[in-house]
């Protein structure tokens, strides 16, 4: 299985302060699910802005498909990178089938014509995004009458509608209900795609990446399969607490006490 994306040695941090993300090296195999997981202040957005290509690494390299995601232009590595953020935008006057429509953009000549009506292939994708995050009734409203956790599918449609190869999600969970939590995380697993998220909630993560990466104080604590990577000594060292699992049932079940 051959990887999709590469950090090489990757630090990154703001100017004149220290770094955020220490000399961190990590590979993505195409189909993987990877769960990135630590405290606060660990570095977890930090790693997926250094991903999606929003800020350049103060050393070392990210590379997609082989090539430095720095050395292609943004309308191409949005061919290759959707990402879904916790900032949600609050003002749109825009409807719900306008927001993911923008999602076909970087499959547009050039980057203009936003707002203009795509043709059939785009709009069946839109449609189909739509379908997928249980949306379609709902494609006319305008955004900002949404709920949090309406607006939170609404940008995962959009990044669906943007057919990457590799989706990278910051907390997806936020926002949804028990039962959309599941369906979400459900709808992942089955898109075939390459994911990688941040996930607080360690049952859910545990339960639903292929692999999760622990993060403490910018570098790599732990690194595998949930229950190597999700041990009671390494939740400790993380969250600085005492950790307990209990792995009786079908899924793993996490407590911390102080």
């Amino acid at each position: 299985m051959s990887d999709i994306l590469s950090l090489d040695r990757v630090s990154w941090g703001p100017p004149r302060h220290a770094d955020i993300v220490k000399d961190l090296s990590l590979s993505i195999p195409r189909g993987q699910i990877a769960a990135i997981c630590g405290a606060n202040g660990a570095g977890k957005s930090t790693l997926l802005r250094l991903i999606y290509r929003f800020q350049r690494p103060r050393s070392g390299s990210v590379t997609l498909d082989g090539q430095d995601i720095w050395t292609i232009s943004a309308q191409q590595a949005a061919r290759t990178v959707a990402a879904v953020l916790q900032e949600q935008p609050t003002d749109f006057a825009l409807s719900v089938r306008q927001i993911v429509a923008l999602g076909r953009l970087p499959h547009r000549r050039g980057w203009g014509g936003a707002l203009s009506s795509p043709g059939m292939a785009d709009a069946a994708v839109i449609e189909g995004a739509l379908a997928k995050m249980d949306l379609t009734g709902m494609a006319d409203r305008r955004f900002a009458t949404l709920s949090g956790g309406e607006r939170q599918r609404v940008m995962v449609a959009r990044a669906l509608a943007q057919e990457p190869r590799l989706l990278v999600l910051d907390e997806p969970t936020n926002h949804l209900d028990i039962r959309h939590q599941l369906e979400l995380l459900s709808l992942l697993r089955g898109l075939g795609l390459t994911v990688v998220t941040t996930l607080h909630d360690l049952g859910l993560a545990a339960e639903f990446a292929d692999r999760v990466i622990v993060l403490h104080q910018g570098r790599i604590l732990s690194d595998g399969p949930p229950d190597e990577a999700l041990s009671e000594a390494h939740l400790a060292t993380a969250f600085n607490v005492r950790c307990r699992i209990d792995r009786s049932g079908p899924h793993p079940r996490f407590s911390f006490h102080l």
